[in-house]
C-alpha cells in the first residue's frame, strides 16, 4: 500500500473523507506506543469516535475551542499487527465519517538507524536551484506562485528528480550525505522557492515532486552510500498554511496586539539577566509578516510537530534532521522534541541552527552542557558558527596575537566548552551568509586552504552546492546572489558544469582538489575519530595533527602571501618522532625525509604519516 496520501479513502456513498487526518498512517513496534491524531472537519468534535482493531484502543479524546478539530489519543500495544484500523465518527446512531487508518510494518532495525557523524561530508542543496529534472511539474494547479526563472526570488523549477539524476556527480566528489533545504509544501504567493514558509507539514511541495519521489530519492541515496538530512522548521510556518484560516486553538501562534518582529537577540535565551520583554520579542516575535510564529508551549502543537518528525524519519528513511532557527521557539518544547527523537532513534543525529558566533553562548545549546539554569537541550549537534566566522577572516589577515590563523586556533581552544566537539558541523558557507569564494576575495589558493582546513579539523564537514564552481556572492546583501542555478541543471543551459567539458579550467581545478580531499576523508579513520593536537601559529604557519594510536595526519597551513617555507618539524616532535615518512594526499608525492617539509605560500599541505617500521 502506498504511503504517499494525506486524506482518507472514500468508503461508499454516504461515508465521506475527512478534510484532514494527520498523521495519515503510523507504524507498529514503535518504542513509544501512543499516538495522537489530529482530525479536522466541520464540527468534528461533536461526533463520537469508535474503532475496533486488535491491539489498538482510544485512550482519550481532546476537544478544543474550535469545534472543527478533535485530537484522538491512541494506544498501540507492542503485539499489534500491521493492518488498516477503521475509525468511525458517529452522531448518535448515524455514521458521519469513516476513515481507514493504516498501521504499517516497521522496517528492520529502524530504531537503530545510524545518523550522520564525523565521518560524513555533507552537500547542501537548495532543490529549486540545483537541477530541473521534470519541467512538467514547474507549475501545479492550486499553487499560488508560478515558475519564473528570470525572477531572482522566484521559483526556477529545480526538483527532486533533478537531484536524483545527478547523485553520481555528488558521490564521485566524495560526499557521503545530502542536506536539502526544506522540501515540504510552501504554497505562498511569492518567494516560496527557499522552502522555509511551510504550508503543509506532511506534504512535499508538488513543484519539487511527490512524497513518493522524495522517498525514492532517499532510497537511491542510501544505495549509493549517501545519507539524507531533512531540513525542518518549528519556529514558524507560512501564512498560507492550511490551518491559518481556522486555527485549532487561540494560542496556536505567538501573537502580539500589533505585528511584532523578533529582535533576533539569541543571547537573551541563555542570559541570566535578560528582561522578560526582550526574551519574549526574541522567541515570540515573528520572523516576517509571512511567517507566523508557532507557539511550542501549546502541547497539542508540540506533539503534532514531534510526530511529524518521526513520521518523516520512518516514511522516507532519513539519516538526520537539520532544525532551522533552533533557539527561537520555546526552548523547553525543543528539548522535549530532541529527547523524544533520540528516545526512538538512539543512533540518530540532529543538528540545530543557532546563529551564535561566540562559543560561550553557543555551547548552551548542545546536549549535556552543564547550564547553571539546569537546561538541557538534548540536541546532539550544532552548526559551528564561531568556526565559520573564524574561517571567513583567518586567511585574509596577517597572523597577529588574535587575528589571522590565530582565529582558528582560538576557536578550537574553546572546545573544552562543548560536551561533544566532534559533533559540531563545520561549514565555510551556506545558503544564508554568503559564498566562500566571495569571502576569500576570489583567491583560489585561499579557497583551497579553507576547504583543506574544514575537511581535516574536528567535526562534521558541510559544503554548499556550487562551492566547486567558484560561485560568488555576499548573502548579507542579497540572498539571490548566493542561490543561483547550477549551470547545466536546466534543459537548454549554455554550459553544463556537471561535466568536465562544461567547466572552466579553474572550476575543474577546484573539483579535482575537492574530489581528492573528500575521497581521502571518506576513507580516513583518523579524520573520523582521531584526536587533534595543534601548535600555536608562528611565522604564518599553523600546524596540527589528527592522530590515533596507529596513524596520524599532519596539516600545514602556510598563510604567507609570497613566502615558500621549509618547515623544520623538530617543534612537532611529540607526534613526529613516531614517523619516518609520509604521503601528500593531494599530490600523491612520497616524502621519505620528514625533518624538513616544503610548504608553498598560501597553501595547505596534508600528509598521511607512516610509522617507523620497528614501532
Amino acid at each position: 500500500m502506498t504511503q504517499g496520501f494525506f486524506t482518507s479513502t472514500l468508503f461508499g456513498k454516504n461515508k465521506t473523507e475527512l478534510k484532514k487526518l494527520e498523521p495519515a498512517n503510523w507504524w507498529v513496534d514503535m518504542k513509544v506506543p501512543t499516538l495522537q491524531l489530529m482530525a479536522y472537519d466541520n464540527l468534528i468534535s461533536e461526533t463520537q469516535v469508535t474503532l475496533d482493531y486488535p491491539g489498538v484502543e482510544i485512550r482519550q479524546l481532546t476537544k478544543v475551542n474550535n469545534p472543527n478539530y478533535l485530537f484522538i489519543d491512541l494506544f498501540i500495544k507492542p503485539e499489534t499487527h500491521p493492518g488498516n484500523v477503521s475509525i468511525s465518527f458517529h452522531q448518535g446512531k448515524k455514521l458521519i465519517k469513516q476513515v481507514d487508518f493504516p498501521l504499517l510494518e516497521r522496517p528492520n532495525n529502524s530504531s537503530n538507524r545510524p545518523g550522520f557523524n564525523a565521518s560524513d561530508a555533507i552537500y547542501l542543496i537548495m532543490p529549486d536551484r540545483f537541477a530541473n529534472g521534470n519541467p512538467a511539474n514547474d507549475d501545479q494547479p492550486g499553487m499560488l506562485e508560478k515558475a519564473n526563472r528570470k525572477a531572482p526570488y522566484g521559483r526556477h523549477g529545480g526538483d527532486l528528480q533533478g537531484i536524483s539524476e545527478h547523485l553520481d556527480y555528488i558521490q564521485k566528489m566524495g560526499f557521503t550525505a545530502i542536506w536539502l533545504n526544506p522540501v515540504q509544501e510552501n504554497n505562498q504567493p511569492r518567494s516560496s522557492y527557499h522552502g522555509y514558509a511551510i504550508t503543509d507539514y506532511y506534504k512535499v511541495d508538488a513543484r519539487l515532486g511527490s512524497n513518493e519521489d522524495f522517498k525514492q530519492l532517499v532510497d537511491k541515496c542510501n544505495q549509493k552510500g549517501i545519507k539524507m538530512i531533512m531540513d525542518m522548521v518549528f519556529n514558524h510556518c507560512g501564512h498560507f498554511h492550511w490551518w491559518m484560516d481556522d486555527l485549532p486553538t487561540e494560542d496556536w501562534l505567538n501573537q502580539f496586539p500589533e505585528f511584532t518582529r523578533s529582535n533576533y537577540r539569541l543571547s537573551t535565551v541563555s542570559d541570566p539577566y535578560a528582561s522578560q520583554d526582550d526574551l519574549a520579542k526574541t522567541t515570540q516575535g515573528w520572523f516576517d509578516t509571512s511567517m507566523p510564529d508557532l507557539n511550542l508551549c501549546q502541547p497539542l502543537l508540540l506533539n503534532y510537530l514531534i510526530q511529524n518528525s518521526i513520521w518523516w524519519i520512518e516514511y522516507a528513511g532519513l539519516s538526520g534532521i537539520r532544525m532551522d532557527t533552533y533557539p527561537y521557539p520555546d526552548k523547553d518544547g525543543m528539548a522535549i522534541w530532541a529527547q523524544r527523537i533520540m528516545q526512538e532513534y538512539p543512533q540518530f543525529n540532529m543538528v540545530g541552527e543557532a546563529w551564535i558566533s561566540q562559543t560561550s553562548k553557543l555551547a548552551y545549546w548542545q546536549k549535556d552542557f552543564p547550564n547553571r539554569d539546569g537546561y538541557n537541550s538534548h540536541l546532539p549537534s550544532l552548526m559551528d558558527f564561531p568556526m565559520y566566522e573564524a574561517m571567513k577572516a583567518a586567511f585574509n589577515e596577517k597572523t597577529t596575537w588574535d587575528k589571522g590563523l590565530l582565529r582558528l586556533y582560538d576557536v578550537l581552544a574553546d572546545d573544552h566548552l562543548y560536551p561533544d566537539p566532534m559533533n559540531m558541523v563545520v561549514f565555510p558557507e551556506n545558503h544564508d551568509a554568503g559564498r566562500l569564494f566571495h569571502f576569500v576575495g576570489k583567491n583560489l589558493k585561499k579557497l583551497k586552504m579553507v576547504l583543506a582546513f574544514a575537511a581535516t579539523t574536528r567535526g562534521i564537514l558541510q559544503l554548499y552546492y556550487g562551492s566547486e564552481l567558484l560561485m560568488d556572492g555576499d548573502g548579507l546583501k542579497s540572498h539571490a546572489d548566493i542561490r543561483k542555478d547550477f549551470p547545466g541543471g536546466w534543459p537548454g543551459d549554455k554550459t553544463n558544469a556537471f561535466t568536465k567539458e562544461g567547466r572552466t579550467k579553474q572550476q575543474n581545478e577546484v573539483v579535482e582538489f575537492m574530489t581528492r580531499l573528500l575521497n581521502y576523508r571518506k576513507n580516513s579513520e583518523v579524520i573520523h575519530t582521531g584526536k587533534l593536537i595543534h601548535f600555536i601559529p608562528e611565522d604564518e604557519l599553523y600546524v596540527y595533527f589528527r592522530y590515533t594510536d596507529e596513524e596520524a595526519v599532519m596539516v600545514i597551513l602556510n598563510n604567507s602571501k609570497a613566502e615558500n617555507k621549509k618547515v623544520n618539524t623538530k617543534r612537532f616532535n611529540e607526534i613526529m618522532r613516531y614517523f619516518t615518512q609520509g604521503t601528500n594526499i593531494i599530490t600523491g608525492e612520497k616524502i621519505t625525509d620528514l625533518s624538513f617539509i616544503k610548504s608553498s605560500a598560501k597553501s595547505a599541505t596534508i600528509i598521511e604519516l607512516n610509522k617507523n617500521q620497528d614501532d
